[in-house]
């Protein structure tokens, strides 16, 4: 089992991104918006960490990777897959850094992500699909002595994002129920670890998509593993395969995975733009989703914490997936 971060070193994590990062703002979700469908009696809190520095969580962590890098390992650079937060994330924390960052990314990625790395100064290679982008990065940290800036697996992306837990356990110290988005496990492995310790008595959820459910799978296998193919509308949440680290810490924590249909996800999407006026990508509305999907009759007269964890999409594709 893996050891989760304690608070003493999530608080240290806390001081070293004090000045760099947002602490993203909590708002109940209590407009009739929102009211009149979500579970009954329930009341929700969502923590927007989609206006976190990069549009997402992974600022957090990727800073605390990269301050950690050795001189070598700065002159040398970096190398980063991902679908798009991540990427963002890694070219953004790069460039205040002054190291030179290289991202590999699916062909399907939103052209708006892509745009938004290069401008930022990285070196962007696009690949057929994510497990060709997670090879090429494989390649180039072999060849050109890159540190691989990883999408989720490493102690310091479970801890910036056990930062982002911290804030919420502490700022909804009543919650009966945390309800995370899955993708590779960095997020829920740091903030469950954060609200375990925080507030040990709430039930913590994770949820992913039916087309990228490797955490789902690896709880139910009690080991990380990996699908065979990626298929959903959220690619924040794309990850093929669970890794020892994050799955271990997630284990530890999480009381269980659910799953959510890509069709669930656009509704949330538009509820989000009408109650609160957010433009989100579907990863970021998988949460919202989860409570009025499945985990609508286990959310009922419960106080209830969501996470909007990132959001960088381009109005076209939100339009596209919306009908907005």
């Amino acid at each position: 089992m893996a050891q989760s971060p304690t608070l003493v070193e999530i608080d240290t994590a806390r001081r070293a991104l004090k000045g760099r990062i947002v602490r993203t703002p909590v708002v109940g979700l209590n407009s009739a918006v929102f009211t009149e469908v979500l579970p009954a009696g329930s009341d929700v809190t969502i923590k927007l960490e989609l206006f976190q520095q990069a549009g997402s969580f992974k600022a957090r962590g990727v800073l605390l990777g990269l301050d950690g890098l050795s001189k070598k390992d700065k002159a040398a650079g970096v190398v980063a897959a991902s679908g798009g937060n991540h990427a963002i994330a890694v070219s953004w924390a790069s460039k205040k850094a002054g190291i030179h960052a290289k991202i590999t990314m699916p062909e399907t990625a939103d052209p708006m992500r892509v745009e938004m790395c290069r401008k930022l100064g990285a070196d962007v290679k696009l690949f057929k699909n994510i497990g060709a982008a997670f090879e090429e990065m494989d390649r180039l940290a072999k060849h050109e002595g890159r540190f691989i800036m990883h999408p989720f697996e490493g102690r310091h992306m479970t801890l910036g994002a056990a930062t982002c837990g911290a804030e919420f356990a502490k700022s909804l110290s009543d919650a009966d129920i945390f309800v995370i988005p899955v993708g590779g496990g960095g997020l829920i492995s740091g903030m469950s670890a954060a609200i375990r310790a925080l507030r040990p008595n709430a039930q913590i959820i994770g949820v992913e998509p039916y087309g990228a459910d490797s955490l789902y799978r690896s709880f139910e296998a009690e080991k990380p593993v990996a699908i065979d193919k990626v298929d959903t509308i959220a690619d924040s949440l794309g990850s093929p395969t669970a890794l020892p680290y994050s799955y271990a810490v997630a284990r530890e924590n999480v009381d269980e995975i659910v799953r959510i249909r890509d069709a669930e996800m656009p509704l949330a999407m538009q509820l989000l733009h009408a109650g609160l006026k957010l433009a989100v990508e579907p990863g970021c509305a998988a949460s919202l989703a989860a409570i009025l999907g499945p985990l609508r009759e286990v959310c009922e007269g419960k106080k209830v914490g969501i996470i909007a964890c990132g959001s960088n999409i381009s109005l076209e594709r939100f339009a596209k997936l919306t009908g907005m």
